[in-house]
């Protein structure tokens, strides 16, 4: 069966050029928004940040072209992101997608603890992104449910979508390609503190892709995973 699901979804050529498109699209977007941004903020005061209202939704936009380059690339090169990575859930995909989801929830709070224990001073992107929000303004509900939905999307788009397809038309083995996607969706957070965490969470989604041979059902997972992120930035 999950050979078949392979199948389904394809084995891209192409997939290395959609997943550089996308991580050159996302460093891209940041080196333009820090260097725009770099003035503006140079003399704010950090412990009475500015709040950004609308251009708090700006802090994602770089998050998009992850995945914005893997569906142009498909687009043009294969035969669309639904065929290419089967994005349209299904029963199965659901049910391995909130089981695999559950599983990196439990690893992140396990693995958080001990290490806020080792680092108690870390801070989180998301507490400076309600910082930065002024409130529980409509801002930063849009902030949460890009949290909730949109990065899954576009994360997986990149890692689970063009990065597994690409690793998997040169036959790397599974559990290798399970293990390197991971290990790049920890590097893409850049919170250096939290790697280990990260590519425990990693590898609880990934398991997902991995079982049903589909994006959708990573996406699942990593919307499950970030739920209850996306429930305390609004509510925190």
């Amino acid at each position: 069966m999950e050979e078949q699901q392979d199948q389904v979804t394809g084995r891209a050529h192409w997939g290395f050029l959609a997943f550089f498109t996308g991580l050159g699209g996302y460093h891209l977007a940041t080196l333009v928004f820090t260097a725009a941004t770099a003035d503006r903020f140079a003399e704010v005061d950090i412990t009475d940040p500015p709040v950004l209202g609308p251009l708090l939704l700006l802090v994602f936009l770089p998050n998009v072209l992850l995945g914005l380059g893997p569906v142009v690339i498909s687009w043009h090169r294969g035969n669309g992101p639904d065929k290419d990575f089967g994005l349209i859930p299904t029963a199965r995909d659901l049910k391995v997608g909130l089981a695999a989801g559950g599983t990196a929830l439990l690893a992140a709070w396990l693995l958080g603890t001990l290490l806020l224990r080792l680092n108690p001073d870390q801070s989180s992107s998301l507490e400076q992104i309600e910082a930065l929000s002024g409130g529980r303004t409509i801002w930063l509900a849009a902030a949460a449910l890009f949290v909730f939905l949109g990065a899954p999307l576009t994360e997986e788009l990149l890692t689970r979508g063009a990065l597994w397809q690409a690793l998997s038309h040169y036959r790397i083995p599974r559990l290798a390609i399970l293990a390197l996607t991971a290990l790049i969706f920890a590097f893409l957070h850049e919170e250096s503190w939290r790697m280990i965490s990260l590519f425990a969470q990693g590898l609880a989604i990934g398991a997902a892709r991995m079982i049903t041979g589909r994006v959708a059902s990573s996406v699942v997972a990593h919307a499950t995973n970030n739920l209850l992120p996306a429930v305390y930035l609004y509510t925190g």
